[in-house]
Formats: structure tokens, C-alpha cells, sequence
């Protein structure tokens, strides 16, 4: 079924001049023009193979990986420079402007932003990560992320949500959206039908929102219908299953036949164009995630994706392949022509609704240099600090060891969990951790987890030494990785905490924050969600005294076990 286009409504709000340019630039469009605004592609290379690349497939839009500021802005400039129809460019603009500019803020995660409680936090999370975002060409964020942590066990959702209640991920979304759409920044709210229900990555398979229908609408229904009431330009579908709601629109479904969203007519078509009533773009996840490459043989899923409900198709395996698969399938019959008129003319309205058609006639598609300054300003930065100073949650402190001073417990034995440097998703904090200490006043030693004959030493003389052991934990979320657990260094996990009883001991956590699962016994427990150099110093002034702790629990840390709560 096709849905009507109507661009004079939300989200285009068009008016008849801009939806003139869209009708008449569609129709001066080839076939195979129109199939090429079908496909946002993932940048690789430098500013050259770039160029050529749009030259050679003139895409509807682009994501390109972060890195300097004025390289990412030389690159986007020379890309728009080379397109007849204005690009779409977009980042991960999650945490801040550290999504697209390598000097950009990182404000924090999503879930630092929800331990605030506060709203406005997460307003000016958007207006870091857009105003820096725009400052180097973009004009679309693949976030907020409005997920809901309904599973502590799930990978991939975990700080990169606003938490496990509606209420707060809807309130703080909302906010996120205002403050890109004030920065004249398309959102895609993200990952429809709704991730973080199974324990599971859709990266690695096809995951499953396992809720009733009744569910399904108290909770991201009623997300995902606010935000689409209140204009959001995109919708991100996630490779992600619903079977009830698939079932709801096709009774006769069998559980073999169950797709990913992002293939379902179903979801995409019933449950977001019908019932939500979503007049804006479709965009699926990023299709080489093997949620979606394992559903469906991809000759027939690239022109099914489109055919099914998708406006536009992200990434590829082979941009020639996929356009052929594309063009293949508009043969066959399996994608129609009025399809894709109807995917184009909403992405058409979507540039539109942004004035990319006035700003390439203008040449300001990409603002000039100066622009630059906002990339990690001040005032950015400030509010980065700010909003640690308010999340960082004392989860629990029941042996009263707060606060500790250099008078109290000088000495101190530091464990490192994680934190990895040179990982995907960052590391290495512990070393800002431990200069603060030291800086402090505090004698910081490093626990070598590789001294194995340390675990045979006597726990009188091991006692002596220290006055504190602090662990310092950083497992990130990333792509791939099925879990966050606690991994303790084998062969025989010398860093266990096998002294609880001996020594004073706290557990801070600066990634995720469901590890009392792993570590129940600790008597003193910290979450601060984001492994950045704010986090860390507000850390350190609250282990102090020096400021208080206000941060409050936006999921269960105890993660249902009553004796984490001890």
C-alpha cells in the first residue's frame, strides 16, 4: 500500500514554493537518478575518493567517519560542492560533538544525561552535539536514541539510553529533539520498534521486542507517537523483530516467515505509517549488520527494504551491487516505480524542510571556518562538567566509608577493569583517575593483574601495605560485543576481590552500570556512565567530600538481586 505524501504537514511543513522544487526536481530525475537518492553511504577514504565518489553515484546522503574539524568540514564542502541534488550528512551525534569532530565535546552518554534528572541536561546534549555537528557541514543526527534498558543483560543499549523508564526516555528525547531542530538538524529517533528488550545485538543477529501489543503501547508506542506528533523528521528501523504486531497486521504469519523490521511491511507500513500515523522519512539501520544480511538473500532484500516501507537504504556492502540489486529488483516487479517516487519525494521534502535546496543556491551548504570556533568551546564544556558534577550516583555506600582523604586512607591499590585503550569504543581514563589521585595527595600503586605469586602473599603483609583499594571499571558499549560482564584475568583471576573482608574496598563504574550483578558484596559502589575527563574529576571531588553526590539511579544498578542492595 502506498501512503500519501503530504509535504504541507508534519514533519515537511512545506510551503507551496518548496514543494514545487520538490515535484519539479523529481520529475527531471532518471530512473536510475532517483534509485542513487535511495541510499545514504557510509564515507571512506580521504577528501578525494570522496569527491569521487559522489560524482560517480550522486547519493541522497552520506555518514563519514569523525576526525579533525576542518578536515570533516573541507570533506563535506567538497562533497556538496559535487552533488546536483543537496546531500544528507549524517553522524551518530549521541554523546555530542565528539559523534563527527574529533575535537568535538563529549558531553556524555545518554544514560550520565538521565542520571541528572533533569531535562534540560538532555537539551543541551542536543545543542552541543548539533550546533558542533552543523558547525562541520551536518544535517542529520542518527539520535536521539529513545530505547528503553527494559534489560539489564542487553549489550548494546545499556548508557546509550535515556533509561528504563518511558516516562524519562520520552522527556529527555523530546528535549534532545528541540534543541536539533533550533539547530536547523533532521533527528532520526531510534531503533523502531524499540531495541533493549532481549539480551541480545542486532548487529550480530536478528533481536526481538518480545512485548504484547497492549505493551508495546504503553511504553514505545507512546515514545515513539509523541515524538512523531511533535515533528521528528526521521525514523531509524532497528533489524529488530516484533511478533506481535506483526501478527496483529498478518494473522497468518508463521514464525519462519518473521522478519527484521526494516524488511516488514507489517511494522513499517502498518504499524508506522497506519497507526502512528508517521508522515516523515524511513530509514533502516545500517544494512551490513547481520540483523539484517542473515534475514533475506541481498538481490532481494536491498529492493524489499524500500518495497516493504523504507525511504532510504543505509550503507552497503557494494554500492554497485546494491544499485544493481536495486534497479534489478524494479525490473522484476518486486520494487515499483511509484515506490520509489514516493521513498524520493519524502527524502526530496526532507531536504527541502531543511532549505539544503536554498542553501546550495546560496552556497552556504557548509558554513565557513569560523563556524569552528563552537567545536569544543567553553561554554560547551562547562555544561559537559555540569552535567557530570549532577549524574555521577553514589549507588551505595552501606560500610559508611565516605569520604576519604589522604589523612584517612593515603595509600591506595588501584584495579583496572576494561578500559581498554585503543578499543573502538575508548579507554585509558584510569590513568586521569590515577593522576587526579595523586594530585590529590593520595599514593596511588597500579595492581599488576599478571603477578600471580601476589595471590600466595600473606594477607597480614598485603593489609599493611594499603589503606584503600579502589576498582575502576570502563566495559563500554561497542558494535560486536555480546557482553559487559566483569572478565577477571585468567588463568586465576588475581584480581578478584578476594579482600573485601581485609580492606576497605569501592567499586566505580564509568561505563556500564549494571556490574553489582558481578560484584554484590561491595559495600561502596559508584555509577558515572560516561569514561570522560569530566566524569572523572567529579569523581574525584565527591570521593572527597568536596562535592556532593546527586546523580540518581535513572535503571536498577542492583539489577534485581537483593543482595546487591546490602
Amino acid at each position: 500500500m502506498l501512503y500519501q505524501v503530504d509535504l504541507s504537514k508534519k514533519p515537511f511543513n512545506l510551503k507551496e514554493k518548496d514543494i514545487q522544487w520538490v515535484k519539479n526536481t523529481l520529475e527531471s530525475m532518471t530512473l536510475e537518478e532517483k534509485v542513487s537518492q535511495l541510499f545514504c553511504l557510509v564515507g571512506m577514504g580521504d577528501t578525494n575518493m570522496l569527491i569521487e565518489m559522489v560524482k560517480q553515484y550522486q547519493p541522497g546522503g552520506l555518514m563519514y567517519r569523525p576526525g579533525p574539524a576542518k578536515e570533516i568540514r573541507t570533506a563535506h564542502e567538497a562533497m556538496q560542492n559535487h552533488s546536483k541534488i543537496p546531500m544528507l550528512l549524517a553522524a551518530n551525534l549521541e554523546n555530542g560533538g565528539d559523534g563527527i569532530a574529533a575535537e568535538g565535546t563529549y558531553f556524555g552518554k545518554q544514560l550520565q544525561v538521565a542520571a541528572t534528572n533533569d531535562p534540560e541536561m538532555a537539551y543541551k546534549l542536543g545543542t552541543v552535539a548539533c550546533r558542533e555537528g552543523k558547525a562541520v557541514g551536518l544535517n542529520w543526527s542518527f539520535g536521539p536514541i529513545v530505547d528503553i534498558n527494559m534489560n539489564f543483560r542487553n549489550p548494546i543499549t545499556n548508557v546509550r539510553t535515556f533509561g528504563d523508564r518511558p516516562e524519562t526516555v520520552l522527556e529527555m528525547g523530546r528535549a534532545y529533539m528541540r534543541a536539533a531542530h533550533e539547530n536547523e538538524m533532521a533527528v532520526s529517533i531510534k531503533h523502531f520498534p524499540g531495541d533493549g528488550v532481549d539480551d541480545r545485538d542486532q548487529h550480530l543477529l536478528t533481536s526481538i521486542n518480545s512485548l504484547s501489543t497492549e505493551e508495546w503501547d504503553a511504553t514505545f508506542g507512546k515514545i515513539y507517537q509523541s515524538l512523531i506528533d511533535e515533528g521528528a523528521n526521521t525514523v531509524m528501523v532497528g533489524h529488530i523483530m516484533q511478533p506481535a504486531y506483526q501478527r496483529y497486521y498478518n494473522p497468518d504469519l508463521k514464525d519462519e516467515d518473521l522478519l527484521p523490521s526494516s524488511l516488514s511491511p507489517e511494522i513499517l507500513q502498518g504499524l508506522l505509517r497506519e497507526k502512528l500515523n508517521f508522515n516523515g522519512v524511513i530509514v533502516s539501520d545500517a544494512t551490513l549488520m547481520a540483523g539484517f544480511t542473515i534475514a533475506e538473500r541481498r538481490e532481494i532484500a536491498v529492493p524489499k527494504a524500500i518495497a516493504a516501507g523504507c525511504d532510504i537504504f543505509l550503507f552497503n556492502r557494494s554500492i554497485d551491487e546494491d544499485r544493481e540489486y536495486m534497479l534489478q529488483g524494479i525490473r522484476n516487479g518486486l520494487l515499483t516505480k511509484e515506490r520509489v517516487n514516493q521513498a524520493v519525494t519524502r527524502i526530496l521534502g526532507l531536504k527541502a524542510s531543511l532549505r539544503l535546496h536554498e542553501h546550495q543556491e546560496a552556497g552556504t551548504l557548509v558554513p565557513d571556518e569560523a563556524a569552528l570556533h563552537v567545536i569544543g568551546s567553553e561554554e560547551h564544556q562547562s555544561w559537559a562538567r555540569a552535567c557530570a558534577d549532577q549524574s555521577v550516583t553514589l549507588v551505595k555506600d552501606t560500610q559508611q566509608l565516605l569520604p576519604i582523604s589522604p589523612e584517612t586512607h593515603k595509600r591506595i591499590l588501584l584495579f583496572v577493569l576494561g578500559d581498554e585503550e585503543g578499543s573502538f569504543s575508548g579507554g585509558g581514563y584510569h590513568k586521569i583517575f590515577l593522576e587526579k589521585l595523586r594530585e590529590a595527595g593520595f599514593e596511588v600503586e597500579l595492581h599488576d593483574p599478571t603477578n600471580f605469586m601476589a595471590m600466595f602473599s600473606s594477607i597480614k603483609e598485603f593489609v599493611s601495605k594499603y589503606d584503600l583499594a579502589i576498582y575502576f571499571a570502563n566495559y563500554a558499549t561497542a558494535s560486536n560485543k555480546t557482553d559487559l560482564r566483569i572478565n577477571y584475568t585468567p588463568p586465576f583471576g588475581a584480581d578478584i576481590p578476594w579482600f573485601i573482608k581485609e580492606l576497605p574496598t569501592l567499586f566505580i563504574s564509568v561505563g556500564n552500570p549494571f556490574h553489582l550483578q558481578d560484584v554484590p558484596f561491595m559495600k561502596t559502589f559508584i555509577n558515572a556512565y560516561s569514561g570522560n575527563s569530566y566524569s572523572i574529576n567529579a569523581i574525584v571531588e565527591k570521593l572527597q567530600g568536596k562535592s556532593a553526590f546527586v546523580g540518581t539511579n535513572p535503571v536498577d544498578p542492583f539489577c534485581g538481586y537483593w543482595e546487591a542492595k546490602l
